[in-house]
């Protein structure tokens, strides 16, 4: 049974905001009791999830306290997999906060058994947790709540698994649309997009926008294919991370998460219900190609290209996490081997102790030799470094990688996290000047970090640039994608927050100062300077266009999408 339990306050119609932007009106209790009846029951209140652990909560936020839940949510609070079942939760905690009024309902990331965030006087806030979300299973509930917002200036936010660095799932006040439940996976041999001739015919692999990469990866393995994804275990692999271009192990050989999508099914904020493929629609195709999520409508699935099953090669090699006198020599070696490596085939993970490669390219003869430079450096620490470590190995698939090297790592989860992103192109890599910059500038950025600093190598660098899709041209070049981490525990003031936005600024500056304008818009700077250019190239013009036509009136906008207004009182919990 569907009930509001406050009465929403609504923000007067922004001055200053876009220019078809809707004016926001009082809604009454009859016009969410039409909106649930629409959509046949599936509105519900959202809920933030470590409300049960609160014994104090502010007037209107839902849910009671209940110490069996709440040592549930305790026990799975770093756990993405448990985080993205609840609507209420976002694996960097903050967006589900009011950052800019401190309200708030989180525990501790850095220890969720401690309970003094959520004792007395602590009170559960509902903060930027949408307090109305509808639960999506078809085009029709989108389209309803297109026409709800359209009617009344209720703000919308599309959330999918809650995996976001820059607020773009959360919104105050906002009316959300949860695809978590879309999780639909199939297989064709012979995908044909819709409206195409049987020749464009291909094997693809179509997923609901809810379908997480764990889930992926196992389907294909069921399949003995390869389909690409990233790394993160509960991120949907139809979401933001396909539609901000979508990188991963495999993207170096295999391309951008966007190279590969055959299809996507959308429901615009006009309310079509609409096919993207390279035969019809085709400037939303190029659009959803890279310009983002939240955006251009709401993807309910995408069909993505499958690969035969594919034999790997993989380098492992770690020292000691406290031996940092190491780090820049594991540095030197690798901004030496990079471009070559890039060359063949390789993709992987760089921490400031290890570094994890993987080819299709290569056999394990071959793939020895090539590795033979990081090895060497590393096995050289083992006299004085009992935690040195070599692995050589090849897999028969990339699923077995993903079991044995990614599905227990990942980035931060329940904690507050900002990070500031670079794309780092060969061009730093040509000579023995730009090298030693570049590990100059290395060091430096690890120096400022509170968290991390990891290099990504999973750049397409072996997939030409066609026009087919809207990312920055930069990704075609880079051999990097380097992502430096910070944060702060649940009990930090706003001050403090501030500072840590501030700090990761800084401290990717460092390789701001050496490389082009470029940054994954998925995991940058909520800061960036010049986004539109750092995400999209020259591509931005063409993007807005796309966006004015298929979004009129500018019922989807998040933070540093492509038409956003940074004034709009959507974003007013931002610092």
């Amino acid at each position: 049974m569907f009930f509001l339990p406050f009465i929403l306050l609504f923000w007067a119609s922004a001055t200053h905001g876009h220019p078809h932007e809707l004016t926001i009106r009082d809604v009454t209790l009859e016009q969410w009791r039409a909106l649930n009846s629409s959509v046949g029951g599936k509105l519900h209140v959202g809920v933030p999830v470590a409300r049960p652990c609160f014994r104090l909560a502010a007037p209107g936020v839902g849910g009671t306290t209940n110490a069996t839940e709440c040592s549930t949510v305790r026990q799975g609070w770093g756990d993405s997999l448990f985080l993205v079942e609840h609507f209420g939760a976002y694996l960097n905690v903050q967006w589900g906060s009011c950052q800019a009024t401190e309200q708030t309902c989180v525990i501790s990331g850095l220890n969720s058994s401690n309970p003094v965030p959520s004792d007395p006087p602590n009170i559960c806030q509902q903060g930027s947790v949408p307090p109305h979300y509808i639960d999506v299973r078809d085009a029709s509930d989108v389209q309803k709540a297109f026409a709800f917002s359209k009617k009344t200036g209720v703000p919308l936010v599309v959330k999918n698994t809650g995996h976001d660095y820059k607020g773009r799932s959360s919104a105050p006040g906002s009316l959300a649309l949860w695809t978590h439940n879309l999780q639909q996976l199939s297989y064709n041999t012979s995908f044909v997009p819709i409206g195409c001739p049987a020749s464009h015919a291909k094997p693809g692999v179509t997923m609901g926008a809810g379908a997480i990469i764990t889930n992926i990866v196992a389907f294909a393995e069921a399949n003995n294919i390869t389909v690409v994804t990233g790394a993160e275990t509960s991120v949907g692999a139809s979401g933001g991370w396909l539609m901000g271009g979508g990188h991963g192990p495999l993207a170096n050989t295999y391309g951008l998460g966007v190279d590969r999508v055959l299809e996507f099914k959308i429901v615009t904020p006009t309310g079509d219900f609409l096919t993207a493929n390279e035969c019809q629609n085709t400037d939303l195709f190029w659009a959803l190609r890279g310009g983002g999520g939240g955006t251009f409508g709401v993807v309910l699935e995408s069909t993505t290209l499958a690969s035969p099953r594919v034999t790997l090669q993989v380098a492992f090699a770690a020292f000691s996490r406290n031996n940092t006198n190491a780090t820049r020599g594991l540095y030197e070696v690798i901004v030496d081997n990079s471009v070559r490596w890039a060359e063949q085939g390789y993709g992987g993970y760089i921490e400031p102790n290890q570094a994890l490669y993987v080819t299709p390219n290569l056999n394990s003869t071959e793939s020895a030799a090539s590795m033979k430079p990081l090895f060497d450096y590393v096995t050289s620490l083992a006299p004085s470094d009992p935690g040195v470590k070599i692995l050589s190995m090849e897999l028969p698939s990339y699923g077995a990688f993903f079991q044995n090297f990614i599905a227990n790592s990942g980035a931060p989860v329940g904690e507050n996290a900002v990070v500031g992103t670079r794309l780092v192109p060969a061009a730093n890599f040509n000579s023995t000047a730009s090298r030693s910059a570049l590990v100059d500038a290395l060091m430096q950025t690890l120096a400022h970090v509170t968290f991390d600093l990891t290099l990504i190598a999973t750049s397409p660098y072996n997939v030409p640039d066609t026009g087919a899709t809207s990312v920055t041209e930069a990704w075609r070049t880079a051999i990097w994608h380097a992502v430096a981490e910070g944060g702060w525990d649940a009990s930090a003031p706003v001050a403090d927050q501030k500072a840590a936005y501030a700090g990761i600024s800084q401290a990717i500056d460092f390789l701001r100062a050496i490389t082009p304008d470029a940054a994954y818009q998925n995991e940058a700077d909520v800061n960036e300077p010049n986004h539109e250019v750092s995400f999209w190239g020259t591509n931005y013009p063409r993007l807005l266009q796309i966006k004015k036509k298929y979004d009129p009136h500018n019922l989807l906008s998040c933070w540093h999408c492509v038409g956003y207004d940074p004034s709009s009182p959507r974003f007013s919990c931002y610092i």
